[in-house]
């Protein structure tokens, strides 16, 4: 196209538009393309954060499911209500086949005795040489619990102001002991 005062030529663009012509920053599309432009980081954000809330969901299942496992171990008789090691190594066992290390879960377990009253238990200390009824009830039936603490840690992809690296996840799973 001429200018009709200069009588020269303007030259056009690549894409046929005219070299002083704002284009695509004033079409639909470029306005489309510079709020995706300005939201994405938020998106990102918001993403991240998700997956993050995600993983942390995934250990604490995982550590509760291995709380558990350490329980149900526990829970099969008497003498296995009593033995760590054992009580340990099913829920490191159920944690590691979920492929977790083992190295990040710490397991603690005790027994707790009592009358059973319709519902209610009346704790009571498990051994004679503290509770020479240990074992009896006058009224209702005596019980064994073996509760299981498993501790696991989470950490984070990126460091977040305000919460602490590495979380520390607990759960705690109770069982009534097999009396047979």
């Amino acid at each position: 196209m001429w200018n009709r005062k200069t009588r020269i030529g303007l030259v056009r663009g690549p894409l046929g538009r005219r070299g002083n012509d704002p284009g695509i920053l004033l079409s639909p599309s470029g306005q489309s393309l510079l709020e995706v432009a300005l939201l994405m980081p938020m998106l990102l954000a918001l993403l991240l954060g998700s997956i993050e809330m995600g993983r942390y969901a995934y250990i604490s299942i995982l550590v509760g499911n291995a709380a558990r496992a350490g329980a149900a171990y526990g829970a099969q008789n008497l003498a296995q209500s009593v033995d760590t090691a054992g009580i340990q190594t099913a829920a490191d066992n159920d944690f590691q086949n979920n492929g977790q290390n083992t190295g990040n879960l710490s397991v603690n377990s005790s027994t707790s005795c009592g009358c059973d009253s319709g519902g209610t238990i009346t704790g009571a200390a498990c051994s004679t040489i503290t509770n020479s009824t240990a074992g009896t009830c006058g009224s209702g039936h005596w019980v064994v619990m073996v509760s299981v603490t498993a501790s696991g840690t989470f950490n984070a992809l990126f460091n977040y102001p305000g919460i602490p690296r590495p979380l520390t996840v607990s759960n705690t799973a109770t069982l009534r002991v097999a009396q047979t």
